[in-house]
């Protein structure tokens, strides 16, 4: 099986949820079925979202690119990123790194695409929404994007930030209110657009209508990799 390699600490607890994911996705009845992985965990690299809304001069890129060109040093054969603000630097990261990076936004617009959905939902860090690469990332492949008011935009940074990163309690009353928002705009499926959020939904029951990014990139990580992936997670979303 080929190795993976993870540019992790964006944030850590993302990092942690995703080497979990892989493994309990896998379909592996011993130790040895389950894809090799080296992950290069560094919290130090600069805010995504500071850097591209131009609130810091400090650009994560040349830390993102010394992880991936380290773990290319270390044999891996390809790259997995838990950090959705992160793909806004994604071709640069490709020029920069002699090995493919999984490219979570094409796999979540093909992943919708095959259901049939029309019409998404992302909740996402100011940074990816000011971007609009995850917004025309799915554009191309046909589908309509809502995107939240600005006050439920700031409850999804408040959740992201102040609460996940801060390692506090989500208020579950924020997430909601910023669901009922993007369903009112005709939202079929919410993305769960940043790796922070991922946490939410493994930890409650958000009901039904999400598509975890993050988890997008866990189970093709699995299958580029060489390993087998649970019949149960074929459908992703919920």
């Amino acid at each position: 099986m080929k190795t993976l390699g993870v540019i992790g600490g964006l944030g850590p607890l993302a990092t942690a949820q995703f080497f979990e994911m892989v493994v309990r996705m896998t379909e592996a009845g011993t130790d040895a079925e389950h894809i090799p992985m080296i992950i290069y965990n560094q919290p130090a690299t600069p805010d995504r979202t500071r850097f591209i809304l131009g609130l810091s001069p400090d650009s994560p890129l040349p830390a993102m690119l010394a992880a991936g060109q380290a773990l290319t040093g270390q044999g891996v054969s390809l790259i997995a990123i838990p950090c959705v603000t992160a793909f806004y630097f994604y071709r640069e990261l490709t020029r920069g790194i002699q090995v493919p990076i999984i490219d979570m936004i094409s796999e979540t617009a093909a992943c919708l695409q095959r259901n049939g959905v029309s019409r998404a939902g992302l909740m996402a860090t100011d940074g990816t929404v000011a971007a609009g690469f995850f917004r025309q990332g799915l554009e191309k492949c046909g589908i309509a994007v809502a995107q939240p008011s600005p006050d439920a935009q700031a409850r999804t940074m408040k959740i992201i930030y102040n609460n996940v990163k801060a390692n506090l309690p989500v208020e579950m009353a924020d997430f909601h209110f910023i669901e009922q928002d993007l369903r009112s705009q005709g939202a079929e499926v919410i993305i769960l657009g940043c790796t922070e959020l991922s946490s939410i939904r493994l930890a409650n029951d958000i009901g039904h209508g999400y598509l975890d990014a993050m988890q997008v990139q866990a189970g093709r990580a699995v299958e580029l990799c060489g390993g087998r992936l649970k019949p149960e997670f074929n459908q992703l979303i919920t």
